[in-house]
């Protein structure tokens, strides 16, 4: 076996589970993550929130998290995630946890997005001689059409990838480790490359 030049972590999460939340379980998921959006300060005048859209699941470290977005009456857009464990597989989800905060980038106000991301830090990981990096958890929608699979790409390695449903992904990746920084792949059904983006602005 050869020694691995890069020794980081890659596909960390397992793969989504079930659906896209649906009927009472998205009621239940929606209302505690709009009561995170309800506890966001800011001195913004938001509006009141809209129809709440979920991503497929990822489960990292015994807690699956789902992410949601929901537009607002004001034009911001509502971003963050419902989480939970389970004690074994089938067992009632327990723990709940939400987060949630806003943003005024959104992708009806920037049509030249090919990707639309969003992310949040679940943790941080040490790498060799006390390097850090952050596990990242980020998830979007492919805004051209045929997309098939997202992937996550720190440097020259890919860490992780997720079918898409709906067009949209979900995808928890190490970022912001030696000096490299997260991208998102969109491909198509034949492998081919269909769009790319960081999620950090270029100067």
């Amino acid at each position: 076996m050869a020694v691995a030049e890069r020794p980081i972590p890659r596909f960390v999460a397992e793969h989504p589970q079930e659906a896209i939340p649906y009927g009472r379980w998205a009621e239940a998921l929606a209302e505690r993550f709009l009561e995170a959006c309800a506890r966001i300060e800011t001195d913004e005048e938001l509006g009141e929130p809209g129809e709440v859209t979920w991503f497929p699941d990822r489960t990292y470290e015994g807690r699956t998290y789902l992410p949601a977005t929901a537009p607002t009456a004001n034009g911001f857009e509502l971003f963050g995630y419902v989480s939970f464990s389970r004690e074994h597989e089938g067992a009632e989800a327990a723990d709940f946890e939400a987060r949630a905060d806003y943003t005024d980038e959104t992708a009806e106000a920037n049509p030249e997005w090919s990707l639309d991301l969003s992310e949040e830090v679940l943790g941080t990981w040490r790498g060799p001689y006390g390097r850090r990096g952050e596990i990242a958890l980020v998830w979007g929608v492919a805004l051209v059409p045929n997309g098939a699979v997202a992937t996550a790409e720190l440097g020259p390695t890919t860490t992780d990838q997720c079918v898409l449903a709906e067009d949209r992904f979900t995808l928890i990746s190490l970022d912001n480790y030696t000096g490299d920084y997260l991208e998102v792949k969109l491909w198509g059904p034949a492998g081919a490359e269909m769009a790319a983006e960081s999620l950090y602005e270029e100067e």
